[in-house]
């Protein structure tokens, strides 16, 4: 499910067009992800799994400006559409993911299978870390950029591309490591679809009938302009192994994986 280089960027540049936009917002659901509580608010509920992620934004000092930069894009998204439509992800947990790997339902189902699911998933995804280190020939920096916003039904994302050809071909050359392994597959572990570069930053939660969906794609069409303006750039140095429990929290130890990127 690898895309060339080219293909990648005209595919992504498409998802932040305006008729794109036009169409996605018809669409949009509110999230099974979070929860209305009784005091009004919502908190995330139970979703478990593993994906291979860089270092969530409180941990990655590198990016910090990019994060800030997202994150005030998150209020500015807040502060012009409707109150109570989108619940913003936390800052401290932005994050690039690298491989999704296992989730929810799944997750749930291998684990009740097999007790030494999580101890031989930490030996094979270690396993493909090794090979994707071993087959690095050059070391340059990983950079993306900053693509603009996308509309997912459930979530809006800032999606990034990246900035030279030997960036992509780096983080493809890692996602074989891992779905072409033979001993993650027979763990339960697949590429389900085209990889997307991106970063959520909301997740819709009030849609109601009356949301007024003109305004919601003519904001994200008019703050992409921010980003021509000021371009934002993601280093990419390291992968880790992290384990979620809900879209706010995703925690390592100490024995989970890690490799240079």
């Amino acid at each position: 499910m690898d895309e060339s280089y080219h293909t990648y960027l005209n595919r992504v540049a498409k998802m932040t067009l305006p008729a794109t936009y036009e169409s996605q917002v018809k669409n949009i659901q509110e999230s099974p992800k979070f929860r209305l509580t009784a005091d009004g608010s919502r908190e995330p509920v139970a979703f478990p799994g593993y994906s291979v992620i860089t270092p969530p934004g409180a941990a990655d000092p590198a990016n910090a400006g990019v994060y800030a930069d997202l994150a005030a894009c998150q209020q500015h998204l807040l502060k012009h559409l409707e109150p109570d439509l989108l619940v913003l992800v936390d800052p401290a947990s932005f994050h690039f993911t690298l491989a999704d790997l296992i989730w929810d339902s799944a997750y749930q189902m291998a684990t009740d299978a097999n007790p030494d699911f999580e101890s031989k998933l930490f030996d094979r995804i270690e396993d493909s870390f090794k090979i994707y280190q071993n087959s690095i020939a050059e070391t340059q920096p990983i950079r993306w950029q900053v693509m603009g916003l996308t509309v997912r039904p459930r979530a809006i994302e800032v999606s990034l591309v990246p900035k030279d050809e030997y960036s992509y071909n780096r983080i493809i050359a890692f996602r074989r490591a891992i779905y072409q392994s033979s001993s993650l597959i027979s763990l339960g572990i697949e590429q389900q679809y085209y990889f997307t570069a991106h970063t959520t930053l909301a997740y819709f939660a009030n849609v109601k009938q009356e949301v007024d969906r003109v305004r919601l794609s003519n904001t994200l069409q008019e703050y992409n302009m921010h980003w021509l303006d000021h371009p934002q750039e993601i280093l990419l140095s390291e992968g880790q192994l992290r384990k979620f429990s809900d879209m706010y929290t995703y925690e390592r130890e100490a024995h989970y994986p890690v490799v240079q990127l």
